[in-house]
This record gives C-alpha cells, sequence and structure tokens, in this order.
C-alpha cells in the first residue's frame, strides 16, 4: 500500500524532524498483557521488493563532511549484514514526518542492489512513543513486520483509526490481529525479553549515533546523514553508499 501523496507535503520544504517528547498519558485501560514468551515467529507472508542489479548512480555535488553527513567516530552497524552496507533509518510510528519518509524510503530502498541492507531501527520519537516502538518489535518476532510496517503508518496518520496519544497494549494487538496474528499472543511479545533487548539496543544505536530527531539515516553506523529536505536525504545517502563502496573496493 502506499501513502497518499497529498501526506508527503512538500519534500522540497525543509525537513522538521520529530523530537523527543513526554509520552502521553493512555486512557485508563485494563489491557490483558501476557507474561508468557511468545510463540515462534511466523513466516513473513509479504516479501521486501528484489534488489536491483546495479546501485544508483549518484547525483548533484559530493556532499560535504560536517554539512550534509556528519562522521560518527568508531561508529558500527545496528545489524551487521554479513559484509553488506547497512542503511538504518531511526523512525517513530507516531512521528508524521517519518509517514511523509514512508514512500520515498520505500521506493529508494527498490532500486538498491543486493550489497545493500536497509535496516529501520524503531526509536522514540513522537507521541506516545514506546508502545509502537515495542509492537514494531514484537511484528518483527512474530513474522508480520513486512506486511504491517505501512499500515501502522497509514493508521495512524492517513486513516486515523489509531489515537497515538490514547493507544494502549491492547488496542495495538488488536490492531495487528488484522494480519493473522493472535492479539494476546501479540501483546506477550510486546512485554517479552526480546522485544526489550531490541529496544536497549535501539536506545544505544540512537545515543552512539547521534540521533536527535526523526527520520533520520545512518549509514554504516559511520554516517549520519543531515540533509535539508528529505529527497536530499536520500541524495546524499546514495553518494554515502558510493564513498563506501569505494572504500571497500567495490
Amino acid at each position: 500500500m502506499m501513502l497518499r501523496p497529498a501526506l508527503l507535503l512538500s519534500v522540497l520544504l525543509p525537513l522538521a524532524a520529530c523530537k523527543p517528547q513526554p509520552e502521553a498519558p493512555a486512557e485508563p485501560a485494563t489491557p490483558a498483557v501476557a507474561t508468557t514468551p511468545a510463540p515462534a515467529a511466523a513466516v513473513e507472508t509479504t516479501a521486501e521488493p528484489a534488489p536491483a542489479a546495479t546501485p544508483d548512480v549518484p547525483v548533484g555535488p559530493a556532499p560535504v563532511a560536517g554539512i550534509d553527513y556528519v562522521a560518527i567516530a568508531g561508529g558500527k552497524p545496528f545489524e551487521p549484514g554479513n559484509g553488506r552496507i547497512e542503511v538504518a533509518e531511526a523512525f517513530s510510528y507516531t512521528c508524521p514526518h517519518c509517514a511523509h519518509f514512508e514512500e520515498l524510503v520505500r521506493e529508494w530502498r527498490a532500486r538498491q542492489p543486493a550489497d545493500v541492507k536497509f535496516t529501520p531501527v524503531a526509536a522514540f520519537f513522537g507521541a506516545n512513543p514506546e508502545p509502537f516502538a515495542r509492537a514494531f518489535y514484537a511484528a518483527e518476532a512474530m513474522g508480520v513486520r513486512v506486511k504491517t510496517h505501512e499500515a501502522m503508518f497509514r493508521a495512524i496518520h492517513v486513516e486515523q483509526t489509531i489515537d497515538p496519544g490514547k493507544a494502549t497494549p491492547a488496542s495495538i494487538a488488536a490492531f495487528y490481529g488484522r494480519f493473522g496474528v493472535d492479539p494476546t499472543q501479540f501483546a506477550s511479545a510486546m512485554t517479552s525479553a526480546r522485544t526489550d533487548a531490541q529496544l536497549k539496543h535501539a536506545a544505544q544505536f540512537v545515543e552512539q549515533t547521534g540521533v536527535e530527531g526523526s527520520p533520520s539515516i545512518i549509514v554504516d553506523g559511520k554516517y549520519r546523514v543531515t540533509g535539508k529536505t528529505m529527497e536530499d536525504m536520500l541524495r546524499i545517502t546514495t553518494h554515502l553508499l558510493a564513498k563506501e563502496r569505494a572504500a571497500r573496493g567495490g
């Protein structure tokens, strides 16, 4: 599913990132959140697009360190990818700018060759972000991340069937129930040790790479992109991928 073009506003306008905000209080609720381990992950039924055969050709001027990107001393990828170059996106489902960015980054990602590993990193930006970050990692564990990722953005920002400030673990789990998972088991996965570990790892990655808002792009843990517009972020990322390939002798 594609986000409506109207949602994109204008990618030529200066990029205004979501910033960390205090979690909005949820309505009183008594969700039945199980504490037993979640079942084994299901098989993902909607695959990512097949990788392109050749890399995008970088366009425009070469990016300048300190202006277009920040070099991260000692930086490491979020998930090392067996020699592939990682492009990590720090995002939050409740951040409207991430919703605007989703269609652009999806189309850009589809053009990347097999040596690029795209890794979404659920971070704490926007309103009431932690339950939604937990939902992202629970969906990953239960094998439904790919087919629910854009659907969650749509539910919050287009259809407005989920109010981030009022959402509870139970209501979020009910949303994922529409995609073939048991809501009680999903709620359990949201509070599992695996999800706790993923959240901790994401928070550490965000801190170590200097991310202050979303969406943010980090190339192979080494470069944090600081483009002025969403399109410019992806243009700079393409240049940095070429830079990293050259450094590896590719």
